[in-house]
């Protein structure tokens, strides 16, 4: 892909526009977010964050509760722990990346206890630090970012890369949506944290996670891994976007005459729902839970209730509708492929952190939703901001930096017709909702969407820009094409079924393709298999020096 070679210079001499030099640019104000620009501050850098929300407040963690892969620095504990996920992720997943997470999400729990994160206590005393409430987590998250130094621009969405010469990621431009004003960072390295994709699904905090950030790399030449473990779908009330599954373990699944579904609360329950749903609808009670039970549900994750008491129903004795809600590589494995233990990718100055990267390394190919995601945003966040700081520190020395905008889809100020991204977020839409195209993927479905995908591309990619009050979401539909384009291709090259990765045409595992998917382009999507490396050598996190209490 050819970039195109615009000057900066009439963005510098904009009315409006805000300029920023910095160190360390980080893309996305989450979990791993806020992990790497603590990380990076720590390391020396100068960091400025940009969120396309409220930093804090925005993305899937912020206003729900989540799990977090603690485990205790026991040897047979943790392997314990590594092997249930091996297995199930189809031996995907890679022992020395698991063993970093583990005892990186121990560290930085130590770290979220000395500045006062609010774990409770068991009956002995002990702190229980299995879990984190949304809230509360990323409220801090926020605080300790700017007590580190760290500036933050909220509703700023990115738009697109900059790169030099040499092709580095040198920054980003995007907008400020109050005045829609651009701004410009020019950075010394870029951490990705934007979060997956989850196709405007309507999940809880998900509506800004569009995959934006997978297209922006991809711009730059970056590549991905895992994209066909992107079926992920979330189990929840019709009338919420509340999609924490946990409770359903306590619940019986119906059909509209009252006749429990045989197999729906088994561990191939989620298909057996979804198959349901496609010819009548399904209902759940929460009645196998007892009174212990539902007191300790109440307090673990209050939001779950809150429809249910708005709408006057006891989800403990009473029967409400279900739905599945696409979640995609939010809950799903895929994204940004990395290439170091620093969450470097394939293009120089790009780091991959979180849901923006992919989650095969301790996942395989099942969904890593809730804590083994949680752990993996802190300790991939932590890793990418240090990498990121230590990278902009190399090439300070450097001359200044001939730079270019990297971004190519749905940017081009030119004459002509423009095109509606509400339409075009509906067409992807039709394609990755369904359960019978989705959930359990064939071959010939797989191509039926692929071609009208990409036909759609091929119509807007050259097309004029939107107006600028639909720029961004414009770029969000463009986003959202481009990862089912990458979703389908990758799936249709995994013709086996394994973790997520079902097809009906291919139902049993194949031990011939114990090996990655790696995926890229724009234009023409490519698919290449890649060996699992099962010699990485073991590397011991740290929590470095400058991080304060």
């Amino acid at each position: 892909m050819t970039l195109s070679h615009l000057s900066l210079a009439p963005l510098q001499a904009s009315a409006g526009s805000l300029q920023i030099d910095t160190d360390v640019l980080v893309i996305g104000g989450g979990p791993a977010g806020t992990w790497a620009a603590i990380a990076a501050v720590a390391r020396g850098a100068k960091v400025t964050l940009v969120d396309k929300g409220f930093c804090g407040t925005s993305g899937a963690t912020a206003p729900s509760g989540t799990g977090l892969w603690h485990v205790p620095r026991d040897a047979e504990a943790r392997a314990k722990a590594k092997a249930s996920r091996y297995t199930m992720g189809g031996e995907l997943a890679e022992h020395a990346w698991m063993d970093r997470v583990l005892e990186q999400t121990w560290l930085n729990t130590e770290k979220l206890t000395e500045w006062g994160y609010p774990f409770p206590s068991n009956d002995q005393g002990q702190l229980q630090r299995t879990s984190l409430q949304g809230p509360e987590y990323m409220r801090l998250m926020r605080k300790k970012a700017k007590e580190a130094g760290a500036r933050i621009l909220d509703h700023s969405p990115a738009l697109e890369l900059l790169v030099d010469e040499h092709g580095t990621v040198a920054g980003a431009t995007g907008i400020q949506r109050g005045t829609l004003d651009r701004w410009v960072v020019r950075a010394g390295a870029v951490v990705m944290a934007s979060g997956g994709c989850a196709f405007l699904s309507r999940a809880l905090g998900c509506n800004v996670l569009t995959g934006d950030g997978y297209l922006m790399a991809a711009e730059a030449g970056a590549e991905l891994s895992g994209m066909e473990f992107s079926n992920a779908y979330g189990l929840g009330p019709a009338f919420s976007s509340v999609t924490k599954s946990l409770f359903y373990n306590w619940a019986t699944f119906y059909d509209r005459q009252g006749v429990p579904i045989e197999g729906a609360g088994s561990s191939r329950g989620r298909g057996i729902i979804a198959k349901t749903l496609q010819t009548e609808p399904v209902y759940a009670c929460l009645d196998r839970a007892d009174a212990s039970i539902r007191a300790w549900m109440r307090t673990a994750q209050p939001n779950f209730f809150v429809s249910f008491d708005r709408q006057g129903i006891d989800p403990f004795t009473q029967h409400f509708p279900v739905a599945l809600r696409l979640e995609g590589t939010v809950r799903g494995t895929g994204g940004l492929h990395v290439i170091r233990e620093d969450c470097a990718t394939s293009v120089p100055g790009l780091y991959a952190a979180g849901d923006a990267a992919t989650r095969e390394l301790i996942c395989g190919a099942f969904t890593g939703g809730g804590s083994h995601n949680a752990a993996w945003a802190l300790s991939s966040g932590f890793w990418a901001g240090a990498g990121a700081a230590d990278f902009s520190r190399s090439i300070r020395a450097q001359a200044q930096r001939r730079l270019r905008r990297a971004g190519t889809a749905g940017l081009a100020e030119r004459a002509g017709p423009g095109w509606d991204p509400a339409a075009l977020v509906q067409a992807v839409q039709a394609e990755v909702f369904p359960y019978e195209r989705n959930w359990n993927r064939s071959g010939d479905r797989l191509q039926e969407s692929l071609a009208r995908l990409d036909a759609q591309w091929h119509r807007v990619r050259q097309a004029a820009a939107p107006e600028k009050q639909q720029l961004v979401r414009g770029r969000e539909a463009l986003a959202m094409l481009a990862t089912a384009r990458w979703m389908y291709r990758s799936a249709l090259g995994r013709t086996e079924t394994r973790g997520m990765a079902r097809r009906s045409d291919h139902p049993e595992l194949d031990p011939g393709q114990r090996h990655r998917l790696v995926s890229g382009g724009l234009d023409d999507i490519w698919v290449r298999p890649q060996p699992v490396d099962r010699n990485t050598p073991a590397w011991q996190p740290s929590i470095p020096e400058g991080i304060a209490a």
